[in-house]
């Protein structure tokens, strides 16, 4: 298990081509609170394949009460086998400027390179999705988790994975906070059963926001309590304001089945 106290990263995303500087990364018994707090790593296993994951715990965890879960599918730019990439842009990000916002842990998979979240096959190996469901079950089973409000997000190519894994595991979740992705327009009504939140930037040149917009306008059709954040003026990094967003977090972790 590696460790840091104070590591000062600067990544280039592949996706995005920006510069990141992550600082404060702490796992295990050097994480502010205790052994079992911070960004803890662990890797999980699907059909003979090992993927690697972390989970944030919070400072103040206390095991005998129930908390929120927050599943959290990174962009393509952070997939691999490295097991902390997923932890340096979106929503680990802003955790470490704002950790008194996350009252919650906080589950971040890791990607193979060789396949997305959306996905249903993998040539060399099990379906990212497999490894998503390994990783929940791994949390449930370890920490104290309200199964009621665990709710999934994810950016660019994890956006995308919102819409497909949640069409998937709707009874799972209880919220679904897209950004800066894409979905089927006919998934839309199972979608419509969970609130949603998506997010988009304007002037997104990977991702055009038509593709969260109609997305919106189908869960909408369908019934759907839906909300919708386009950023004027924001590229494909829309995820730094939507992350960034204390009422976001406070409407995500809020909601229930």
């Amino acid at each position: 298990m590696r460790k840091f106290a104070s590591l000062a990263v600067s990544t280039v995303l592949l996706t995005a081509c920006l510069s990141v500087d992550v600082e404060n990364v702490w796992v295990n018994d050097e994480a502010p609170g205790g052994a079992d707090s911070g960004f803890i790593a662990f890797s999980t296993e699907a059909q003979g394949e090992e993927q690697p994951a972390v989970v944030y715990v919070p400072g103040g965890y206390d095991p005998d009460r129930k908390w929120p879960l927050v599943v959290f599918l990174h962009g393509m730019g952070e997939r691999g086998s490295d097991g902390w990439r997923q932890t340096e842009v979106g929503i680990g990000k802003a955790i470490r400027w704002n950790p008194q916002r996350f009252p919650c842990l906080v589950l971040m998979p890791q990607c193979s390179e060789s396949t997305t979240w959306s996905s249903a096959n993998n040539p060399d190996g099990a379906p990212a999705s497999k490894h998503i469901d390994a990783a929940i079950e791994h949390v449930l089973k370890k920490y104290n988790i309200d199964e009621d409000r665990v709710s999934l997000t994810g950016l660019s190519m994890g956006g995308y994975g919102t819409f497909t894994y949640g069409t998937e595991n709707i009874e799972r979740f209880s919220a679904l906070m897209p950004i800066c992705g894409g979905g089927n327009p006919e998934n839309a009504a199972v979608l419509a059963q969970r609130p949603m939140w998506v997010f988009h930037g304007g002037a997104d040149p990977v991702v055009n926001p038509d593709q969260s917009r109609r997305m919106v306008e189908a869960v909408r059709d369908a019934g759907g309590d839906v909300q919708y954040t386009e950023y004027p003026g924001v590229g494909h990094n829309s995820w730094d304001n939507a992350y960034g967003s204390q009422e976001a977090i406070e409407w995500l972790l809020a909601q229930s089945r």
